[in-house]
């Protein structure tokens, strides 16, 4: 049996990870690549395998970066089955054809723009069709029920408490004449959150594939009245500056659980928000308000406890002052309306989607307040603003960025570094095998570090690499993907002659082992150099 790494290895987007075994080849999540990711060796569009190759994929979750290439998986000639939960299943009903809208309409643009300089048009990533497509072969499967996906493999999902259906997967493969199990978490969740449940802990593993988002970061002592107090004082701040509140936030998970504290604040006298009442509240997401409806239909089986109180007597995440932006005239009158408000808009990352119109309009108000509720993936304009720029260029202008730009950092919804090692060390007996992947270099390191320390072996795995997994030990096969050099390799905070001195010897190593692709490897490697250089020149005007 071998697991190739596809995505998501030493980066944070576009998991993918393909497992083949003799009964045939399937994908656990095929993830869309954001920010720098996108410069990967694949490229946007580009798979390490022959989609008409795969029988099956399994999906974990329904965020974009786990999902948003099924309907390219689909385009190139995948035919198998999805298999997901019913809850994952829903969300993806509005999830990937909005995805297709934006690779549609993206294209669109740029093809405008290219029509007016005599080059050829470009087609969309994919489109509304591939993603219609793609939802016709989804199967749904029940927490805890253990399913053949194969001749000889066996699956079971079980609730990693990341998302509304969100899942972790164990795999049993009948191989050679005997078993052995992969876990792969997903994303994994942290304990107390509101709406949905606790991550699932397992207690045994083979080899086990783990993400490692904040494995370089303890979130602290978790508790919901320390989150909520943080949101509410972070409210506080931004109410009394008097601008707009503008709140970058996934469609999908983070919108709902914002609706769900700010009707406790309206609600509950213990959380004070002294003019909140009067602040209405905006969900400019036709994404978001679509996820929010599915949210209401899917407590039985996904709720927490608390949430299905909630949700008996009604809605747990409507208020009076709640208001939907659902066309795009609605979307625009937001800001020319007068008087303070929240503006909850995606996407999260700050990448597309109606959010950016919001920033263009609020980010030179030194009143007004930006407020970050999740992860974002180095090369997004997201992380761009938290890591304090002072002027961002959209729609073609350069804004200048006067707002305050604050973060949620209790609103996390993976795990920490030590809930991360909780989850793995609750497997009885050593794995042989722990791989890391869906963090960004230092996050990982720092997490391989403590784990090998409590005597476990564990692996960084490389984009393209692939390993031969034999039951009882795990060792690389020859992969192109493990000298590609990817821009994300590059350590940020080292020097530029440095840096560059990490690309000649990157370059000097492909050209030694003399694989037969090297005229492909040394073009991606020219146009990672690019890539670096726009960056440096970036980072040094701003």
């Amino acid at each position: 049996m071998k697991v190739k790494f596809c995505g998501a290895a030493r980066s944070v987007t576009g998991s993918c990870h393909l497992v083949e075994c003799e009964h045939g080849r399937f994908l656990v999540d095929c993830g869309m690549r954001q920010g720098d990711d996108k410069r990967n060796e694949y490229g946007e569009d580009g798979f390490p395998f022959d989609p008409k190759s795969i029988d099956a994929v399994l999906l974990t979750h329904a965020h974009i970066d786990h999902s948003g290439l099924i309907p390219l998986l689909v385009k190139q000639g995948f035919s198998g089955h999805i298999l997901a939960t019913k809850a994952t299943e829903r969300l993806c009903t509005i999830m990937l054809p909005d995805s297709a809208g934006i690779q549609e309409s993206d294209a669109e643009t740029a093809n405008r723009k290219r029509m007016r300089a005599g080059k050829p048009a470009l087609e969309p990533l994919y489109t509304l069709s591939h993603a219609n497509t793609a939802l016709t072969m989804f199967r749904s499967v029940d927490y805890g029920k253990t399913v053949k996906l194969l001749k000889g493999v066996n699956v079971c999902f079980q609730d990693s408490g990341h998302l509304l259906g969100s899942a972790c997967i164990e795999i049993w493969v009948d191989e050679g004449g005997k078993t052995t199990k992969l876990l792969f978490s997903g994303d994994i969740g942290r304990k107390g959150r509101p709406i949905i449940r606790d991550p699932y802990f397992a207690d045994s593993a083979d080899y086990i594939i783990m993400e490692g988002t904040y494995g370089d970061t303890n979130h602290g002592l978790f508790s919901e009245d320390a989150k909520r107090e943080q949101f509410a004082e972070a409210l506080r701040a931004a109410i009394r500056r008097g601008g707009n509140i503008v709140i970058p936030s996934f469609a999908v998970g983070r919108t709902q659980e914002l609706l769900y504290y700010l009707k406790q604040f309206l609600q509950d006298p213990l959380v004070p928000v002294p003019g909140l009442e009067n602040v209405p509240v905006y969900i400019d997401s036709p994404l978001g308000i679509e996820a929010t409806r599915i949210y209401e239909r899917s407590a039985a089986g996904y709720f927490d406890d608390e949430a299905m109180e909630l949700a008996a007597n009604g809605s747990p995440f409507d208020f009076p002052t709640l208001r939907v932006a659902r066309s795009t005239d609605e979307s625009k009158l937001i800001n020319s309306t007068p008087g303070q408000k929240i503006i909850i808009s995606s996407s999260g990352m700050c990448e597309a989607g109606r959010i950016r119109h919001h920033l263009k309009h609020n980010l030179y108000d030194n009143r007004a307040t930006v407020l970050f509720p999740g992860y974002q993936a180095v090369g997004t304009l997201g992380r761009i603003l938290i890591d304090g720029a002072e002027r961002v260029k959209m729609f073609g202008e350069n804004i200048s960025v006067r707002a305050s730009i604050e973060r949620l950092t209790e609103f996390s919804g993976h795990a920490g570094k030590n809930e991360l090692i909780e989850w793995v060390t609750s497997v009885k007996g050593k794995p042989s095998r722990v791989f890391l992947v869906h963090g960004e270099d230092a996050a990982l390191n720092s997490l391989e570090k403590s784990l090998s320390a409590l005597g476990y072996n564990v692996t960084i795995p490389s984009l393209g690499s692939e390993f031969v997994l034999d039951g009882h030990s795990a060792y690389a096969t020859e992969s192109a993907g493990e000298t590609a050099i990817s821009i994300n390799a590059i350590d940020r905070d080292a020097g530029i002659v440095d840096q560059l001195n990490r690309i000649y010897d990157l370059l000097d190593s492909i050209r030694e082992r003399r694989s037969p692709d090297i005229a492909l490897k040394l073009e991606l490697m020219e146009d990672d150099i690019r890539s670096f250089a726009d960056r440096w020149s970036n980072a040094l005007t701003r």
